[in-house]
């Protein structure tokens, strides 16, 4: 069973993954936040350090691309393996984003099959890579589904890694895990599972539901507490790859400590810089005891040294929950 890194947007850049391999039970594959294909597409100054290997160095990127258009779509991809490198890329068709949806792109695309399938078929006949699809399981309607299981069993998928919720669920309600299992039923190909794994013991009732999938796929409950792998793998009787002298709380801090110095270094000026760890923190604060006044005063922050001041009082005055 393999564990993977979800992209999001503004969070799980170059820079948060290296920290998060260097401080953590590291995933088996990170993929990147999307990057839009468009005719005659060249990399944007942004868009390099994402994908290349001398800002991600031995990490086990995969870049994911968004697109409806076939030609963009290959072009894009090429681009990846001529002047990167990469053997696999990823197609993003679970952005549940209005912006993106409204487009027909992303999981918007899932709501015109018939279009979906012959862009299928023109990528996987023109890119001789490796094609790994990131998909949800319909737009509206369950019985949309069925559709798109026919199409999927057609195509050489590299995994098909299922989020089970339709675009109008966003990420509300349950998953609906009777789709992932419909799969399980009816493709071939590798399977992996993504959505709403938020603890140790969320993974164990997810691994119980599908003991047969490839992959586990983790976005906002490892951004929330990224030493989740490192419990699960701790639960599961895993010893590799910890120091037993360092607790969470210590790993945090360290992860953090990169992370800022690294944005530092990358970004210029405070307000860009502190502007991505008060994104970051919006998400891992509530993973701390009493954890409200400090965030925000994180966010209240507008120069390195009252910023600092708050981040030092969190870890020095509350614990990891």
């Amino acid at each position: 069973m393999k564990n993977y890194m979800a992209p999001m947007e503004g969070v799980t850049n170059w820079v948060y993954r290296n920290a998060y391999h260097d401080c953590f039970y590291p995933m088996d594959k990170y993929f990147t936040p999307f990057i839009t294909a468009k005719p005659n597409k060249r990399l944007s100054s942004k868009e390099i350090k994402e994908i290349s290997p001398d800002t991600n160095g031995n990490l086990p990127v995969i870049p994911q691309i968004l697109t409806n258009n076939a030609e963009d779509f290959i072009k894009t991809a090429h681009i990846f393996r001529d002047e990167y490198g990469h053997k696999e890329v990823n197609l993003n068709l679970g952005c549940p984003s209005g912006t993106v949806t409204a487009k027909g792109k992303g999981a918007g695309f899932l709501g015109e099959p018939d279009k979906l399938d012959r862009f299928l078929d023109e990528i996987f006949k023109g890119t001789d890579m490796e094609i790994s699809i990131k998909t949800r399981v319909g737009t509206d309607y369950e019985e949309d589904w069925e559709r798109l299981l026919d199409i999927y069993a057609k195509y050489p998928v590299k995994e098909l890694i299922i989020h089970p919720r339709l675009l109008k669920d966003h990420y509300k309600g349950t998953p609906r895990y009777e789709l992932f299992q419909n799969a399980q039923e009816k493709l071939t190909v590798p399977l992996g599972y993504n959505g709403d794994i938020f603890s140790v013991e969320a993974y164990q009732e997810i691994r119980v539901k599908f003991p047969d999938a490839d992959s586990f796929m983790y976005g906002r409950g490892v951004i929330a507490r990224p030493y989740l792998l490192d419990e699960i793998m701790r639960t599961g009787g895993n010893k590799e790859n910890f120091n037993r002298q360092e607790t969470y709380k210590q790993k945090m801090r360290q992860f953090h400590d990169r992370i800022y110095h690294d944005y530092q270094e990358y970004l210029s000026g405070e307000r860009n810089v502190l502007f991505r760890m008060k994104e970051l923190w919006s998400y891992m604060a509530p993973g701390f005891t009493n954890y409200a006044k400090y965030l925000k005063k994180i966010k209240k922050s507008q120069h390195f040294g009252d910023y600092e001041a708050a981040v030092m009082s969190l870890f020095g005055e509350q614990e990891i929950i």
